[in-house]
């Protein structure tokens, strides 16, 4: 019996037959990287490839000087005698899913991903195999999401109603992608300016720079000296909550966007005023679906509640089993 295609090692997901890792957490010689979060884009390899709309936002992780190869989707790269090629995760802008064969088998290795629509990258694309790795981080039947579009007009709402009183409306979402698909899903016409946190910022240019059209913003160190914020939205990091960064805004209502909040205690237990379901990972029926849609006959997961998903699928007849790697459950990244 040969070894798998691919095996965790203890720099990371490695494919022997290429010599290649796939998101390695420890510097290694070629690195293939799904997307730019820090748990997945590492710095220190020697070259790395990529999907070409992430590229700025991997250089900004990475350093400008790293010596990265864009990869359009689709695009083959030969690796001896193991073929990859890179496919849309639907996670955020650049996010790509690994597809590896070695003419007899085919793994994919799907990193982070969604199935739901986001205007601010490409969709997921069904790729079929005989071996999936998948992301657990929310594989349990809670987490189902609602529309992206209805949450955003619940924001839109909730902003208008605080403008109104004279409160600045504080949104709490992770930095990269998740403050990206809240801007780009906004109803228009807005009640009032948005400001963003440095953190975010130059990340949102990043995706303008790759062609994604979102709306005009400032950051909050644009702002005017007397500037009061009573009509405004701010996009921060979560870090930010409880700082003293908070301190410029007088009364601010604050929420947390994430798909965290489809428990209610997590929201009560953090603080916010309002807590706004949307995910840039995929929900449980998602989940379940993709494997279907795969055809894999076996399932490697990574993240969060791989227990649980592995239990539940070789009770449905399927290989499954967990794959031990050094991807987080960020809660900020959810």
């Amino acid at each position: 019996m040969h070894a798998p295609l691919i095996q965790p090692t203890e720099d990371g997901l490695y494919c022997a037959a290429g010599d290649f890792h796939i998101d390695p957490w420890r510097p290694v010689e070629r690195a293939i990287i799904t997307h730019a979060h820090a748990d997945h884009a590492r710095s220190g390899s020697a070259l790395y490839w990529a999907a070409k709309p992430g590229l700025g936002l991997l250089q900004r992780r990475l350093g400008k000087n790293t010596a990265i190869h864009g990869v359009d989707y689709g695009e083959t790269l030969q690796f001896g005698p193991v073929t990859v090629s890179l496919h849309p995760a639907g996670h955020i802008l650049g996010s790509a899913q690994i597809r590896v064969t070695d003419g007899h088998e085919v793994w994919v290795a799907s990193g982070d991903y969604k199935r739901d629509t986001d205007p601010t990258c490409a969709p997921f694309e069904v790729i079929p195999c005989d071996t999936f790795i998948t992301e657990a981080t929310f594989a349990l039947p809670a987490y189902r999401w609602p529309s992206a579009a209805a949450v955003a007009a619940d924001i839109q709402q909730w902003w208008q109603a605080n403008a109104s009183e004279g409160r600045t409306t504080v949104v709490f979402s992770y930095a990269l992608g998740k403050a990206q698909r809240l801007l780009a899903e906004l109803p228009t016409p807005h009640p009032g300016p948005i400001f963003l946190h440095g953190a975010v910022a130059p990340l949102t240019d990043d995706y303008r720079a790759a062609g994604i059209q979102l709306p005009v913003t400032q950051t909050i160190g644009e702002a005017a000296d007397n500037e009061d914020f009573s009509t405004s939205l701010v996009i921060a990091p979560p870090s930010a909550a409880g700082s003293t960064w908070m301190r410029r805004f007088r009364k601010p209502a604050t929420g947390f966007a994430s798909g965290w909040m489809r428990i209610r205690g997590n929201r009560r237990r953090r603080g916010y005023d309002r807590g706004f379901v949307i995910s840039d990972h995929v929900d449980w029926p998602g989940l379940l679906q993709t494997i279907e849609e795969t055809g894999a006959k076996r399932v490697l997961t990574t993240h969060g509640r791989a227990d649980e998903l592995v239990r539940y699928l070789n009770e449905m007849g399927l290989n499954a089993a967990p794959l031990n790697t050094l991807y987080g459950e960020d809660e900020e990244n959810g």
